[in-house]
């Protein structure tokens, strides 16, 4: 029997799992680290933690299955998106990493625009400049940080780091590049005019492969250490969300899944490259070859549960450690006695500023409409519900771009709440799928994996394969019905809001366009 690894850097922990090339999932590893916010808006995390919990966890899922190191094939690497990893001409981090969620780079998206126009950034990264993305973040360090920047020689995404750490390569994949706001995402290489105007050097970036080649092997230090042999071969890998479509089957026209984690957002794949709109999703490169995917969600999803679990639900937490059970089930306990619109309670979920559909750094959370009557379980719904509406907002963009979604899979640990896919069930308006195995981005990297060292032949019918459909969830009409009208509420609540914030701002905030998207304008 081979077996494979799939590796993902997650922003909260690294997990790590090994399955057997039937699918079957082995052995199992998670480890955590810290994210430190030294300011307001600010999201960073160290290098040397994502190396020593890839390390660990990957020694250890070695161990426990007891496989031989022989039998091991190939390693597929995901990791979180946008993270800006820079290291020095000795392959050292010069400082921590700069993560997707970080929005001080406001200013830089301005910069950009004057480097180059708004349609130049649309036609060749195929996405606006935005401040979550790995170019602004870059910006922001050469302005306000020109010593680390003059240390500068390799600028890398958090799983491509690992990479570097296991062969000693440096390269990407066209999914994860496309994140960095350098990448001519229809031609899936390098932008050599994007380059130029932000003034990077092409040798600081990794070589760009599709997601199933074959990247290096192990380093011979790196295969002892770990229990297997320096013939395990390290592919391509993918962004997160482009690995998690690989493990749950989103691989043809018209597929889709929700994912929710500590962000969530709708993914739908595209077998033509198709330009959106003002850039009102974004729109990257497929680990399939030769084709894309559209995203967009809010940037605080499970962020925003945990949250306020973490600041308001001491009781819960105390109960649950009591009972033996997890905080989140009393959470959805709680949630699921409450109704559909929690009493008149919105929950504007920007805790870390907007991604898509508003592209806005600034904008800040709410609660809107809190009487006397609510309590602790309606705030906690209503966060539940302004996830989704968020995530809804995105599905309509492609609703009226022709691409309707009949079946809508989830994964992600916010997708095991039965509280949020009924909710996501009634504002989509389509069956929610569960699937019999959900092990995320770790599990599509080792399908890669699989495929870049031909244990299986294609990407596309191996993911639908493996990918087996679970558990349904269909949409209540009448409780869709009053979501309807509290979703549009929600939607004219964000442009009073971003008034009332952003009137005292100086720079470019969103301006809607046609109710499909966003572009930028002076308010």
């Amino acid at each position: 029997m081979r077996y494979l690894i799939g590796i993902d850097i997650g922003t909260s922990a690294t997990k790590t799992i090994l399955m057997d090339e039937e699918g079957n999932v082995a052995a199992q590893a998670v480890r955590d680290y810290p994210l430190y916010q030294p300011d307001n808006g600010w999201a960073e995390q160290a290098p040397e933690d994502w190396q020593q919990a890839a390390l660990e966890t990957l020694k250890q899922v070695v161990e426990q299955s007891g496989v031989n190191g022989d039998d091991i094939k190939g390693i597929g690497l995901s990791g979180q998106m946008h993270g800006l990893v820079m290291l020095d001409e000795a392959g050292n981090p010069i400082r921590r990493s700069i993560i997707w969620c970080d929005q001080r780079s406001g200013q830089q998206v301005d910069e950009m625009l004057k480097l180059l126009p708004y349609e130049k950034w649309l036609e060749i990264t195929a996405n606006p400049p935005i401040a979550a993305w790995t170019a602004a973040k870059l910006l922001w360090v050469k302005r306000h940080e020109p010593e680390v920047y003059a240390k500068c020689r390799h600028i890398l995404l958090p799983k491509d780091y690992i990479r570097y750490v296991l062969t000693g390569q440096f390269a990407t994949d066209v999914s994860d590049a496309s994140g960095m706001q350098m990448l001519d995402v229809k031609n899936r290489c390098w932008s050599d005019e994007v380059l130029e105007a932000l003034g990077v050097q092409k040798d600081m970036l990794g070589k760009v492969y599709e997601s199933q080649e074959v990247t290096g092997r192990l380093l011979q230090s790196v295969a002892e250490k770990c229990g297997l042999t320096a013939d395990v071969k390290v592919v391509a890998g993918s962004a997160d969300n482009a690995g998690a479509a690989i493990g749950t089957g989103v691989v043809r026209d018209g597929d889709a899944f929700t994912s929710i984690g500590t962000s969530a957002l709708v993914y739908t794949h595209m077998d033509h490259y198709t330009p959106i709109p003002e850039g009102s999703l974004h729109l990257c490169c497929s680990c399939v070859p030769g084709c894309w995917f559209t995203m967009g969600g809010p940037q605080a999803a499970g962020l925003s549960l945990e949250w306020f679990k973490d600041n308001y639900c001491q009781d819960y937490k105390e109960k649950a450690k009591k009972d033996g059970r997890s905080t989140y089930d009393l959470i959805n306990e709680a949630a699921a006695d409450i109704g559909p619109g929690s009493e008149r309670l919105i929950f504007m979920p920007y805790l870390m500023g907007e991604r898509t559909p508003h592209m806005n750094p600034r904008c800040r959370g709410a609660f809107v409409g809190l009487n006397i009557i609510h309590t602790k379980a309606h705030l906690l719904r209503a966060i539940m519900e302004g996830v989704a509406y968020s995530l809804a907002d995105c599905n309509n963009i492609l609703k009226n771009l022709g691409i309707a979604v009949e079946d809508m899979r989830v994964c992600g640990g916010g997708s095991k709440s039965p509280v949020w896919r009924r909710i996501m069930a009634d504002l989509y308006g389509c069956n929610i799928i569960q699937l019999e195995q959900e092990e995320g981005p770790a599990y599509g990297v080792a399908i890669l994996a699989g495929v870049g060292t031909g244990v299986y032949d294609d990407v596309r019918d191996v993911s639908k394969k493996l990918a087996r459909c679970g558990r349904v969830t269909v949409p209540d009409e009448e409780e869709a019905a009053v979501y309807r009208r509290y979703h549009a509420l929600y939607d004219r609540l964000y442009d009073h809001r971003i008034l009332m914030i952003c009137m005292n701002c100086k720079g470019t905030v969103p301006r809607r366009v046609n109710n499909i998207g966003y572009s930028t304008g002076s308010r």
